[in-house]
């Protein structure tokens, strides 16, 4: 016997033996890989023995997959052989956990011995993802040990996204057909067939369709009897799942049949023939016409010259048709010119005023960028002269320079458009059209509004999700109806590959294909812990065609032209010229990625009955799915019994498991059988079931009972963990009512032109003008991106023609509607500290 066998199975005996710790067994695994190759080994061989009588197995272990909880077996047979027994990832297996037989081989009279051990899931999860688990039997005799085949034990899932579904398609007749599937990931991988109208495709029996090994159905010639409904099946030992049907339409062009035969000559010495738009005739939706003449015929000299007057009149009247048209387009240019002179700004002199040099006093500094008029109506009124006089009293006072002046007394109006008025009106309007189709029918989860230069803000209440329109990102002259939409997970196919997560909610801004001159912004929560040696974080938006595309890798140079993305510690801010559905999306890269959970307890505000239900979430840490399950509640008639806690949930493929404590047994019972419930891991993991939670149900034994007292521990096994301690009246207590958003609370959900920004629009222009350019001294945009601890876009900021503009529309987008505007004074104060012109404005300016 091998000194590592002795050494082992005498510790196995003397009763210590058994999994050691954890990180032991990783070492001592890692020691054993290289005589786990071979298969036999002779240690101390009794002398003048024969080689035969070295162990021989009859049976080995195999592979097994374990499904759902229910665990596996293990076994093995061999002869001869005095002793049998199991190793698992190089640790003995303790004796009591074999069963085994002995019996006598009739045909050699040698002793055969089996062995079997059972394998829970639990087993298994303890080192899931540190590497396989495995076993081996090693079986000794007196002439040495004889050690098996390596047996791996895996957990076997089949998640339920499909990573690709098939798309629908209209082909032609005889044209080639390929659905492309890749089926969800699983252990083991799954098995790919094909349904045509429900009715299994098999391509032993028809030659014209064949399954690819990336498992796509290929339709060689495309015949009228495939117009059906394809759907993608994959299957595994533990579940089937069905991919989303795709309609495939094989439609047929009408063709002409044969001309007929000349008639007979009439009495104007002419004659005909024919033929029809029917060989064969359009099937499905094919073009229901064909090319060329249905007809021909033989025409006297006077029929001749009747046709030539006719093609001359139909020329005359296409001709008129080609001038009403480009008068009507000249009309309709002209009209849309004035109308935006007209409605935008009626006096233009408000954004092309200067500004005056001023004194501006240490002490007043906060001010410089808090004054700004009341725009929330659709025509708003300025009091004060766009230019004060020098000698007007002193508002703003800085040392070493001059910076901005406020408005000063007169009367000016600029006039804006406003949000549509009908929230049902505009979702009808945008529902005539294909891409808008997808977009939910109601309007909780919508922002609307109209826009035009002046730009603006939309914002879904109580979600974080907001989409920042700047100044001049719309064309002069267009006025374009913008919307923001939340999407639930079922309403929007989000597929997800390997160890990928939404960490983000699926918002929609559009539309989609509008000219944007400048980014707008799109703000939106996230879950994420983000570290770059943790995480790949990837930006993905939906083409018109319905596929996701990665248009950003966050952290990753060089950078998107058009997308960019701020990622900061519960928000991110996207950068985007082309509107469209966004979501973010990462891939752990090590096991130490995690995301964050809100953990929320909710139960009965009313409790008529003895039993008592505590429902417990774990959400996605956003503001909008902690909206959604308050708005659920609600209906419900649900309470919050405790603050919301965040856990931080690893990629270490453990579960999250939930447990109740310290109940008063005299008062409470739990009708929970098992002593803790169970999450699993991939529920979690994929961010694609935001609503997850469990219901604890605890029975009062005395109806009077009205106190609870207990504790729930939820915690991810070998991770982070939170206790909630409950202490509170079922009855009448409301402590936490203050974390529910009150339904009035919600705010304005569109706000158009400078009402939209907390920095009065001449300021902001002002600062654009004097820090756009560059400055040998540091005093230019680049100095204020540093004092905003913005410096770390550098590269982003000066790819875009005014760096400025997009750090002051950053600063909108993360400080609305409560940014401190003294703070940003003090940061354009010291911008300006380093060059004392930088922001006297001359005379003539004004």
């Amino acid at each position: 016997m091998d000194e590592q066998d002795q050494g082992g199975l005498l510790h196995h005996r003397q009763g210590t033996g058994g999994h050691q710790a954890l990180a032991c067994g990783r070492g001592r695994a890692s020691r054993l890989l290289a005589g786990a190759q071979q298969s036999a080994t002779v240690a101390n061989p009794v002398s003048g023995a024969s080689p035969d009588l070295l162990p021989r197995f009859l049976l080995e272990p195999e592979d097994v997959y374990i499904v759902k909880n229910k665990p596996v077996s293990l076994a093995c047979r061999a002869t001869p052989a005095t002793q049998i027994y199991f190793k698992c990832n190089g640790e003995w297996v303790h004796q009591g956990d074999h069963v085994m037989q002995h019996s006598t081989d009739r045909s050699t009279g040698l002793p055969v011995m089996e062995v079997r051990i059972d394998i829970s899931r639990q087993q298994v999860e303890k080192i899931f993802g540190l590497e396989e688990y495995w076993c081996q039997c090693v079986a000794w005799s007196s002439s040495g040990t004889t050690k098996s085949q390596k047996a791996f034990v895996r957990i076997a899932y089949l998640r339920k996204n499909f990573e690709q579904e098939p798309m629908a398609r209209e082909v032609s007749i005889e044209q080639g057909i390929v659905l492309q599937c890749r089926p969800p990931e699983g252990i083991p991988p799954a098995e790919v067939e094909w349904l045509r109208n429900e009715e299994l495709v098999d391509p032993a029996l028809d030659a014209n369709v064949y399954v690819t090994p990336e498992h796509s159905l290929v339709v060689r010639q495309a015949r009228l009897a495939d117009t059906a409904n394809y759907t993608c099946v994959a299957k595994n030992i533990v579940a089937r799942r069905r991919s989303a049907s795709a309609a495939i339409t094989v439609y047929v062009d009408g063709a002409w049949s044969e001309w007929s035969k000349w008639s007979v000559c009439g009495a104007e010495c002419t004659h005909w023939r024919s033929r029809e738009c029917s060989e064969p005739a359009p099937r499905n939706g094919g073009q229901e016409w064909c090319w060329g003449a249905r007809g021909a015929h033989a025409l006297p000299p006077a029929a001749a010259s009747g046709a030539e007057d006719v093609a001359l009149y139909v020329g005359l009247v296409a001709v008129a048709v080609c001038l009403v048209l480009l008068l009507l387009v000249g009309v309709l240019v002209y009209c849309r010119k004035k109308e935006g002179l007209d409605a935008d700004v009626a006096d233009s002199s408000i954004l092309t005023a200067g500004f005056q040099p001023v004194s501006i006093k240490p002490s007043k500094a906060d001010n410089l960028l808090t004054i700004q008029p009341d725009l929330s109506s659709t025509t708003m009124t300025y009091q004060g002269s766009l230019c004060p006089r020098q000698d007007g009293p002193a508002k703003l006072q800085l040392p070493n320079g001059h910076l901005l002046s406020p408005l000063g007394a007169g009367r000016h109006t600029l006039h804006h458009s406003s949000p549509a008025a009908e929230g049902a009106d505009f979702v009808a309007r945008l529902s005539t059209q294909s891409y808008f189709r997808s977009l939910p029918r109601g309007t909780t989860n919508m922002a609307y509004g109209t826009f035009n230069f002046l730009g603006g803000r939309l914002m879904i209440p109580n979600t974080g999700i907001s989409l920042l329109i700047p100044p001049d990102a719309i064309p002069r002259g267009k006025i374009y109806e913008v919307y923001l939409t939340l999407h639930k997970q079922e309403e929007v196919r989000l597929p997800l590959a390997g160890c990928q997560t939404l960490l983000s909610p699926i918002v929609s801004c559009g539309p989609p294909g509008v000219l944007l001159t400048r980014p707008a912004i799109l703000a939106m929560g996230h879950c994420v812990e983000a570290s770059a040696e943790n995480w790949s974080i990837r930006l993905k938006k939906q083409s018109c065609e319905g596929t996701w595309e990665d248009v950003l890798q966050l952290g990753v140079e060089p950078c998107s032209e058009l997308y960019y993305c701020q990622l900061e510690a519960q928000a991110c801010y996207i950068f985007t010229e082309q509107l469209g559905r966004f979501a973010l999306v990462g891939e752990s890269l090590s096991m130490a990625a995690s995301k964050r959970l809100k953990l929320v307890l909710f139960a009965p505000a009313a409790c008529p009955s003895l039993e008592y239900n505590i429902r417990v979430y774990c959400l996605s840490d956003t503001q909008d799915v902690l909206k959604e399950v308050i708005q659920l509640e609600k209906q419900m008639g649900g309470q919050l019994i405790g603050a919301p806690r965040v856990l931080h949930f690893k990629d270490s493929y453990h579960n999250l498991r939930l447990s109740i404590h310290d109940m008063p047994s005299s008062l409470w019972k739990s009708k929970l059988l098992a002593s803790y419930q169970e999450i699993p891991f991939y529920h979690i993991w994929s961010g694609l079931q935001p609503y997850l939670h469990c219901t604890f149900t605890l029975e009062r034994l005395s109806p009077s009972t009205c106190e609870l007292a207990c504790k729930i521990w939820i915690w991810q096994v070998e991770g982070d963990g939170q206790s909630f301690t409950i202490n509170f009246n079922i009855a009448k207590d409301t402590r936490f009512s203050d974390w529910l958003v009150p339904d009035g609370e919600v705010g304005s959900p569109a706000l158009v032109g400078p009402s939209a920004f907390k920095i009065p629009f001449l300021i902001r222009q002002k600062i654009i003008s004097s820090l756009d350019t560059p400055c040998a001294r540091g005093a230019d945009w680049r100095t204020l991106a540093q004092k905003l601890n913005l410096d770390s876009h550098l590269g982003f900021f000066a790819s875009k023609p005014s760096p400025t503009a997009m750090i002051l529309n950053l600063w909108e987008a993360r400080h609305f509607p409560n940014g401190n505007l003294s703070q940003l004074a003090a940061a354009v104060a010291e911008v300006g500290k380093q060059d004392g012109g930088l922001f006297s404005v001359s005379e003539a300016e004004c």
